[in-house]
């Protein structure tokens, strides 16, 4: 699996050759024909504030429940995501248990011009009272996940043979998601039931997901056709990277919406926990995303009003 999810220094693309550049371009394109996955490093940010998010946010998570329902949301909405919100496994139309986890939430801080847009995708973000620390540690790791997102969808269209600006002149004001996942052991979520993950079989919705995870028996797994699902490689220091649909049918399913999914605790390691920040990149509010022809392109797909999918994608995972 480290061959078909190889590991890239963003360095090179920041600050490497031109003869570097390309083949690093040439490596990312493999790689997201095959698995959909990289893992990447050079991107700067302190693994210091990945961990004081992760402390934050344990301390919320550790709350009485009654405490933690004060901000509820539904998916696709700002706050606390309790047990049994999510089966991310409906979005493939497979009927699964729900996921063992709670996330808490957050987005974009800006509102949209448009009183429909913002009836529809935006809400102030609720920031728990009882761990203050944990908003000024999330604004700034979301101010440096959108900056990430810019130069990785620079150095993905470059991969294609376009303009650095291919992608990201669609992400002026994207509406974006921030999950922070809690996946905490069986004392807690209970003995998983048949077909039970911490996060079911999926593909994700958007342009690309940057993950920041932590490595353990009950972690994520990717699904390649050759070798059907694999423990995903780690490297504490790397971003675990992947395209979601939008980005497959953009390129005309050149490349792909990596699936993959999170194990349930392990039965050898029950008290297992792992907290995982995750970043979905989405695009400007009616961006029209059509798929790009050959010789690029693989397979033409009518084009689709970004949020229509995204919506549709959300309502599909949610647990009534």
């Amino acid at each position: 699996m480290a061959g078909v999810i190889p590991t890239i220094d963003l360095r090179i693309w920041t600050q490497g050759d031109a003869m570097r550049r390309a083949v690093l371009a040439r490596t990312v394109d493999q790689a997201l024909q095959s698995a959909g996955f990289l893992l990447v490093t050079g991107h700067g940010v302190d693994p210091a504030l990945r961990a004081g998010i992760r402390s934050a946010a344990r301390e919320f998570f550790l709350l009485p429940a009654g405490v933690k329902q004060r901000y509820a949301a539904k998916v696709g909405g700002r706050g606390w995501l309790g047990p049994g919100a999510e089966a991310n496994g409906y979005a493939e139309g497979t009927e699964t248990p729900p996921d063992l986890k709670e996330s808490l939430t957050f987005a974009t801080a800006e509102p949209f011009e448009d009183p429909v847009v913002n009836a529809e995708w935006y809400a102030p973000n609720v920031w728990p009272a009882q761990v203050p620390a944990l908003r000024g540690l999330c604004e700034e790791y979301l101010g440096r996940m959108v900056a990430l997102e810019k130069e990785l969808l620079a150095l993905l269209a470059c991969a294609l043979g376009l303009g650095a600006d291919f992608f990201t002149r669609h992400m002026d004001h994207p509406t974006y998601g921030f999950n922070i996942n809690w996946y905490p052991g069986t004392e807690i979520v209970g003995a998983p039931r048949p077909g039970q993950f911490r996060i079911g079989p999926h593909t994700d919705f958007g342009t690309v997901t940057i993950l920041d995870r932590q490595a353990g028996k009950g972690g994520l797994q990717v699904y390649t056709d050759a070798d059907g699902w694999q423990d995903a490689p780690y490297d504490p220091a790397a971003f675990t990277v992947n395209i979601g649909d939008l980005l497959a049918r953009w390129t005309g399913d050149r490349w792909r919406s990596g699936r993959h999914r999170v194990l349930p605790p392990p039965a050898d390691a029950p008290a297992e926990e792992l907290i995982s920040l995750v970043y979905f990149g989405e695009c400007t509010p009616g961006t029209l995303v059509e798929s790009l022809p050959a010789p690029v392109g693989r397979v033409v797909y009518p084009p689709v009003d970004s949020h229509v999918y995204l919506r549709e994608k959300l309502d599909s995972i949610t647990v009534e």
